[in-house]
């Protein structure tokens, strides 16, 4: 299964509507907060990877460092 941040944002918002849900309360409304603090934690993670992967490729894409390479730990599968 290949996930997109598309996919990312759709689990955000459908988080955000949970939260909203004006019945939840107590147990159950600490318990979504929780999980959302843990979604919020690992989309946080992926964003930062993505960005992370996003700027060596605009590094690669500058005509400057047009013959620089990325280091070893940022390259992806060939």
């Amino acid at each position: 299964m290949k996930n997109t941040l598309g996919d990312l944002n759709n689990h955000l918002f459908a988080q955000l509507e949970r939260l909203g849900e004006e019945d939840l309360k107590g147990e159950k409304l600490a318990e979504e907060i929780n999980r959302s603090k843990a979604v919020m934690g690992i989309a946080k993670n992926i964003i930062e990877t993505g960005s992370l992967v996003l700027e060596g490729q605009k590094f690669l894409d500058d005509k400057i460092n047009a013959d620089s390479k990325l280091p070893k730990m940022l390259e992806g599968d060939k």
